[in-house]
């Protein structure tokens, strides 16, 4: 018989969002005759506590969520023997869903938590803190802050809005980058360290990453013209961006970033340290549930 589910459901999440699903989720479920319970999170930490506990029990935590959430009980299991994650998509962007192959519809994901295969993952460490998909600081930085403030009825394009709302205000800055004792020094928008490929909704933002490689992938943008960021938007979706002159890529275990003035390092969508920081990779952390 199938472990037990215990369903965490994030109701703040993309406007409420993960509640509107959850009738359907249900009733999903049921068809499939998998067991579980559902409980409402009242915060990551909460969050957090529900899945460790429900991993103790020996049954599976799954979120219906936004990838905070997610990234935040990723961490919460990474200590614990056995503990497998479950995943149905519930916020604006699901870029982790998108990345382990998952459907973006939360009912239609339900069938991989009743035939999918466990499969250990990668995570990223920053500042005492784990995430699942990208950290990201610079001109970033200020785009996921306003991103984190939006409409929610923008949807999907809460993370173009932010950006184009942070170009208006952008002022250059000189960002150190050191991949695995290799350092580079530039003037430029933005770093990004990416365990995932994937962030802001779809953009792929490091179309190489791989979730098993124990490797972060480091995406950076140098100088360029305000236009020149637009026209490199519309090409990060495809991930030919990293083609395009100006912007690096390099991989690597350890990266550190400094730069010449405060930035705030974001990761699945919210805040989790300053700089300079350190993040590293973290193989085979935990198991997750995709698609078999």
């Amino acid at each position: 018989m199938s472990p037990a589910l215990a369903l965490l459901v994030n109701p703040h999440a993309a406007g409420g969002r993960p509640l509107r699903l959850l009738p359907r989720v249900e009733e999903r479920l049921k068809a499939l005759g998998l067991r579980y319970t559902v409980q409402r999170t009242q915060s990551l930490l909460h969050g957090c506590e529900l899945a460790r506990e429900a991993a103790a029990r020996g049954e599976v935590p799954v979120t219906l969520s936004g990838d905070g959430l997610i990234g935040a009980v990723a961490g919460a299991l990474r200590d614990v023997p056995d503990a497998v994650l479950g995943v149905l998509p519930g916020g604006r962007g699901n870029d982790f869903a998108r990345m382990i192959g998952l459907p973006l519809d939360a009912v239609a994901a339900c069938d991989v938590l009743a035939a999918g295969r466990p499969a250990p993952i990668d995570l990223g460490a920053a500042g005492g803190r784990t995430f699942l998909g990208v950290a990201s600081l610079g001109f970033d930085s200020e785009a996921n802050r306003i991103a984190n403030t939006a409409p929610p009825a923008l949807g999907r394009l809460v993370y173009v809005y932010g950006a184009l709302r942070a170009l208006a205000a952008w002022d250059g800055a000189r960002f150190a980058v050191d991949v695995d004792g290799e350092r580079v020094e530039f003037e430029g928008w933005s770093v990004v360290v990416a365990n995932s490929g994937f962030y802001g909704g779809g953009m792929r933002v490091a179309p190489h990453a791989r979730l098993d490689d124990g490797a972060l992938d480091v995406v950076w943008l140098a100088e360029s013209s305000r236009a020149g960021l637009v026209r490199l938007l519309a090409k990060v979706f495809r991930g030919t961006h990293v083609d395009t002159p100006g912007v690096s890529v390099r991989r690597g275990a350890e990266v550190t970033v400094s730069a010449d003035r405060p930035f705030t390092v974001y990761a699945d969508g919210d805040p989790i340290a300053g700089l300079p920081v350190t993040i590293r990779a973290v193989p085979a952390a935990l198991k997750v549930l995709v698609p078999a």
